[in-house]
């Protein structure tokens, strides 16, 4: 069945382990979502705010490495039908090497990459050398974005634009309003391509808002913080709900 509007999910990879991380795409998949995060961690995760931050670091303090996830990436985009994005700072990319890295994730099947640390301007290269290694580099959008500069984004990214409808960091409540709306038009126009919608969604009311104006909700910090409060199991009873 076809969706008013497509979820992105996002997994903070070996937080709080891999196993954890594999249950959630099972989830994921059952519940037809059509995007999935899969973030690097990296200790300085300036985009991120507290849950993000915390499964980090706690990822990194387990051992996880790059190659791990890059395997455990591979592994998981060969069982499932969901589209995945690789979602880390450039930090990690510049270290492993960025054509090894590109490479590597272009092998591996992954559709998208989201380097938030990578401005269009000062990342070109890194934009780029995604389209030719036949991936999609995602950029992203503010409330604040120009229209000139929505023309340079809509020249670096592919398929659709990022768009954080407030300032700050991942995970607090936003409060959606016809700003919101209001903004989502505008990209999508200025651009000509799908608006995707992260930081804050919380609830179904949230994907109600957006219906209608948004192609995609991202729901990450609300996810992981259900696993730490209830257990992976009721991930799978939140996703129905939202979705009924």
């Amino acid at each position: 069945m076809a969706h008013k509007i497509n979820l992105m999910t996002h997994q903070v990879l070996g937080y709080p382990d891999f196993e954890t991380n594999e249950k959630a795409l099972e989830i994921f998949k059952k519940n037809n979502v059509e995007y999935v995060e899969l973030q690097i961690p990296f200790s300085e995760s300036s985009a991120d705010g507290p849950t993000f931050v915390k499964a980090n670091q706690l990822s990194i303090q387990n051992g996880t490495t790059v190659e791990a996830c890059l395997e455990f990436i591979k592994k998981s985009i060969d069982k499932n039908p969901m589209k995945f994005l690789i979602m880390t700072y450039f930090n990690i990319i510049y270290q492993y090497g960025l054509d090894n890295f590109l490479r590597r994730a272009s092998e591996i099947g992954v559709w998208g990459i989201i380097v938030p640390d990578a401005p269009v301007d000062e990342g070109v290269q890194l934009y780029d050398k995604c389209v030719s290694y036949q991936m999609n580099p995602i950029v992203i959008a503010t409330p604040y974005t120009s229209e000139k500069r929505l023309q340079v984004l809509a020249e670096k990214g592919r398929e659709f634009i990022y768009f954080v409808p407030r300032k700050g960091v991942t995970g607090s409540k936003t409060d959606f309003n016809d700003s919101v709306r209001e903004k989502i038009l505008q990209i999508k126009q200025r651009t000509l391509m799908e608006c995707a919608v992260g930081f804050g969604i919380q609830e179904k009311a949230d994907l109600e808002f957006l219906e209608g104006y948004a192609d995609i909700a991202v729901i990450g910090s609300k996810i992981t913080r259900i696993i730490e409060e209830e257990g992976i199991e009721k991930v799978d009873d939140f996703l129905k709900e939202i979705r009924e």
